[in-house]
């Protein structure tokens, strides 16, 4: 079940280790393809911004020609100057003479029948008038755009106003800032160019560029399909980044996972080769320096010599299972390197770390009894040790820890202080000793921020009336502080490393009370 979870995990890492990457390269593609395409809008809109500016101009500048009018109305000389001036002026399609609200000529000549002239629909800062909407016959019914000075009126035609080359698919108006539409290119979607001209998002899907200038405003509508070439070329640059990060993502889940896997089925042939054997830390009484035991510690050497830390297969022989056999095979070792001293030196002990699901469920008792029946080794001489993660179900943990006591065998807590246990949760259990951790340890005589915990862990253990064992003592130093605060015990580097059966017997001959004689 482990494996084939491991299994899905990894192929589910995998999918998304090519999925993530690779969308990623797609959206910042798309991304960059959609504000290259609209800043090439942009310039578009520009340009024809320009180019109805000019003919706004242009158009102004033919009626200013007759203010103040020189020569008769309708004059023959005024109706040829009004032709020149139209075959002159390329924005401009015709100039007519208005008098009293009626078109009385133009550069065609006099008006036959009355046309009658409307007020401007806007009128521009330059006091030009605007007409937005005019069919006058002499475009045949067709839109144009009036401009009116004074009493004479030019007519453009609505395309000079977005007098622009663009593809078929590209769309485009033009309009005055204050509202009107003065020309229009390829038939854009007039309710897109409202919302747009209103400073709204439209939700066509298309592509949109929005530019005002000079009272002016031009709004450019492109179909999404004009980003084709720009993706492709995009997505040439990034997408290839995208395969590179999916393929080491890839890789690093194939080697994590075959190490999980390797790491996990090696432990499983660890355990029927029986590669595991341990190592003992001495545990020292600080007032006397005497060594009254030991902390047993797994240790594990492949066939080719290389030793496995702890840290790495501990939590794989945890998420497995393989945990229980391993501290079997650690009381085994224990019965078998130390049985004659501890039946010599009934004040020797060891300590024997045990796993969550063995606090849970009290298994290893039942396991630690038979294994001591007809050893001579008394349960009060094997201390049992837990992590914080033991008590997480307290109820159970009781239970354990009750009748691991009701046979003998003192129980300590094991790294207090870095997990979950609090006071209440201590005064609870049935515990004998309590270990402070390293961490608090290497903090003792230093401005580290939990500096000051250690002293408090000390008096909370005085107060519950337990022993206390301190870890990782490296310095004179913190074994005198400890020592002056009646600290029992310590292990540590400043006494000795984890040592091998033979080697801590003999420390440990060096370090026993001397008998009376």
């Amino acid at each position: 079940m482990r494996r084939k979870r491991i299994l899905i995990t990894s192929v589910l890492a995998a999918l998304v280790g090519v999925a993530v990457p690779l969308a990623v390269a797609y959206q910042l593609s798309l991304a960059r393809a959609v504000q290259g395409e609209e800043a090439r809008l942009r310039v578009l809109a520009n340009y024809s911004l320009e180019r109805a500016q000019r003919t706004l101009d242009s158009a102004g500048a033919a009626l200013r020609r007759f203010e103040p009018l020189a020569v008769t109305p309708c004059s023959a000389a005024h109706i040829e100057a009004l032709r020149q001036t139209t075959i002159t002026t390329r924005s401009v399609d015709d100039i007519g003479y208005v008098e009293q609200g009626m078109l009385k000529c133009s550069a065609s000549g006099m008006q036959a029948t009355p046309v009658k002239i409307t007020p401007a629909d806007f009128v521009l800062d330059n006091g030009i008038g605007v007409d937005f909407d005019l069919r006058p016959a002499v475009s045949g019914g067709e839109r144009m755009v009036g401009l009116a000075l004074g009493r004479h009126k030019a007519l453009v035609a609505p395309v000079r106003f977005a007098d622009v080359i663009v593809e078929r698919n590209v769309q485009m108006a033009v309009a005055l800032a204050h509202g009107g539409v003065l020309g229009v290119l390829h038939q854009p979607d007039m309710a897109v160019v409202a919302t747009l001209l209103a400073g709204s998002q439209a939700r066509d899907g298309n592509l949109h560029a929005v530019v005002a200038r000079g009272g002016l405003i031009a709004v450019m509508t492109a179909p999404r399909s004009t980003l084709e070439a720009r993706l492709s070329s995009e997505l040439a640059v990034l997408l290839p980044v995208g395969l590179l990060m999916a393929a080491f993502i890839v890789g690093l889940v194939a080697w994590l996972s075959r190490r999980r896997l390797s790491l996990l089925g090696e432990l499983t042939i660890a355990l029927e080769r029986r590669e595991f054997f341990v190592h003992y830390q001495p545990i020292i009484a600080l007032d006397t320096g005497v060594c009254v035991g030991a902390e047993a510690l797994i240790r594990w050497q492949r066939p080719d010599g290389s030793m496995i830390r702890p840290d790495l297969f501990i939590p794989v022989a945890e998420e497995s299972g393989l945990i229980l056999p391993i501290t079997d095979e650690v009381i085994a070792c224990v019965i078998a390197d130390l049985r004659d001293a501890l039946v010599a030196d009934r004040a020797l002990h060891v300590a024997i770390n045990l796993c969550a699901s063995d606090i849970e469920t009290g298994r290893v008792l039942d396991v630690l009894e038979r294994a001591l029946a007809g050893t001579g080794i008394e349960a009060q001489q094997i201390w049992l040790e837990a992590t914080e993660r033991g008590f997480i179900n307290a109820n159970a943990a009781r239970a354990t820890l009750e009748k691991a006591r009701a046979r003998g065998h003192a129980v300590a807590i094991d790294d207090f202080g870095t997990g979950y246990s609090s006071l209440a949760s201590l005064q609870s259990l049935p515990l004998d000793a309590l270990k402070i951790d390293k961490a608090f340890v290497d903090t003792i005589a230093t401005d580290a921020a939990t500096s000051s915990v250690t002293p408090h862990i000390i008096a909370m253990a005085r107060g519950l009336k337990l022993l206390i064992v301190a870890e990782g003592i490296e310095t004179q130093e913190q074994a005198d502080y400890l020592a002056a605060r009646q600290v029992e015990f310590g292990q540590g580097w400043l006494y000795a490393r984890a040592l091998p059966a033979p080697d801590f017997l003999a420390f440990y001959k060096a370090r026993r009370p001397r008998q009376l004689p």
